[in-house]
């Protein structure tokens, strides 16, 4: 998956965990970028009477760098806080709840959010309520209006949202997972000769599930350094940005049911920038090291990066299939491609009319060329489909990210920075089968653009 349980010690956190991060210029209000971040992956929408929540005593934040040296220059933090109205009732509510007051709801979270830009914090809001968890048609009628009631527009320009929404993230992650099985890529024919025999249709294995969001629109002269321009060729206009939890360093269980108690500094435990960056690049003895450092260390796997483990395992899956790819991968050629795309950004002149290039620093970032504006016509494949607007330009909700990783590991990059390379035929046509389609809760058009969180009542895994 993106990012939901890859490394051993944060999948028994997921209170802590970063599941997906998403950095795009806003459609619909071009004078700003949106940044998204979930957390709480693998939600099962029936889960009461303790549905899912934040973690009180978990540090929440996006990270913005603007000046290329892989740290914070812009930094949004999200604290919560949760309150029992009704300490002597086991139910999370007792009549419908048709407000973010209403008497009804016994367990309501709030959170506080403060920006840190150049070493000085300044809060921005405080006690800003979260919608409920989308119980059912009975407990939550009208979960629309609620969301609205928790999106807030600040007096500093910022648009916030935390709260619960449905996972968009799409992926066949049952296959790929069983030895890399692409069932799509099996029916495929190629030179006129069929690859393998069909194993059944591909399945979204994250559709009907929830997760918890952060959300934050930001006007981009509050994420950008300050510059004269911000032309698409100025390194200006490109921002860094990832996301991180952080827990104190100690805790101290309460005794006999008494209250748990955390003190000393914070200490980060999970990050993310790029999708499947630490699922699929980063080994598993490095994994949980890799959670708690932040992108400027990412030199230590440069090397995971530069001959990336999947792309040694795709011909050896796939006999006869991926002949050039073998042979640049037993030849031991470090992937340029790939530490442009993840590490650097991708330099002036490779593509026409794009780049999202920070520096020499090599570090894990979602990297966003803020002056490239919203595509019309959106391309789910992004800089691959020739739309400049997405991934691996920021991250859009609808953004096929795992076709476009398969893709360049499998050797469809590599002509940017070696013409005398020449793809398989099959590596453009790599993918999990998969598209936005097939996130049963649509996109929506408008801040937090993530879909409606799936009910519980309504929900077919309810039953099972």
């Amino acid at each position: 998956m993106s990012s939901h349980r890859e490394a051993p010690e944060i999948a028994k956190d997921p209170v802590a965990d970063s599941s997906d991060l998403y950095a795009f210029v806003s459609p619909d209000k071009r004078d700003t970028v949106t940044l998204i971040a979930n957390y709480v992956p693998l939600q099962l929408p029936s889960g009461g009477p303790n549905f899912f929540e934040f973690g009180d005593d978990v540090r929440y934040e996006i990270h913005i760098d603007n000046d290329g040296d892989g740290r914070p220059d812009v930094t949004y933090r999200f604290e919560f806080t949760t309150e029992i109205t009704n300490p002597n009732s086991f139910l999370y509510n007792t009549g419908p709840i048709d407000s973010l007051d209403s008497e009804n709801w016994n367990r309501r979270q709030f959170y506080s959010l403060t920006r840190v830009a150049d070493g000085r914090e300044h809060r921005l809001a405080h006690k800003l309520p979260c919608p409920p968890c989308n119980v059912g048609p009975l407990s939550t009628p009208k979960y629309a209006d609620l969301v609205r009631q928790a999106t807030f527009s600040l007096s500093t320009g910022e648009r916030v949202f935390a709260g619960q929404r449905a996972d968009g993230f799409f992926v066949d992650l049952g296959a790929i997972f069983d030895l890399g099985t692409l069932r799509p890529f099996q029916q495929l024919h190629v030179a006129g000769k069929k690859i393998f025999k069909a194993e059944g249709e591909p399945v979204n294995a994250t559709d009907r599930m929830n997760v918890h969001s952060i959300a934050v629109q930001v006007p981009l002269e509050r994420v950008r350094r300050r510059a004269n321009r911000y032309g698409v060729g100025d390194r200006s206009s490109v921002i860094g940005v990832w996301t991180s939890a952080s827990r104190r360093q100690v805790r101290v269980l309460g005794d006999r049911g008494g209250a748990d108690t955390a003190t000393g500094p914070f200490t980060q435990v999970s990050r993310l920038g790029n999708p499947l960056f630490n699922e699929v690049i980063v080994p598993m003895s490095k994994k949980d090291l890799w959670n708690s450092l932040p992108p400027s260390e990412d030199k230590r796997f440069a090397q995971f990066v530069e001959q990336p483990e999947l792309a040694a395992l795709l011909p050896a899956l796939y006999p006869d299939v991926f002949p050039n790819l073998d042979k640049l991968t037993k030849a031991k050629k470090p992937r340029a491609d790939l530490v442009a795309i993840l590490l650097t950004g991708v330099p002036a002149g490779l593509i026409d009319g794009f780049t999202n290039a920070t520096g020499e620093v090599q570090a894990d970032m979602l990297r966003l060329n803020t002056a490239i504006p919203p595509a019309k016509r959106p391309d789910r494949f992004g800089v691959l489909g020739g739309d400049l607007a997405g991934f691996p330009n920021g991250r859009r909700v609808g953004d096929d990210v795992v076709s476009v990783a398969l893709r360049a590991i499998a050797g469809v990059t590599v002509p940017l920075v070696d013409k005398t390379f020449r793809p398989d035929a099959a590596a453009a046509a790599v993918t999990p089968g998969l598209s936005a389609a097939d996130v049963t809760a649509p996109f929506l058009g408008n801040f937090p653009y993530l879909g409606t969180p799936y009910d519980g009542f309504n929900n077919p895994s309810a039953a099972s």
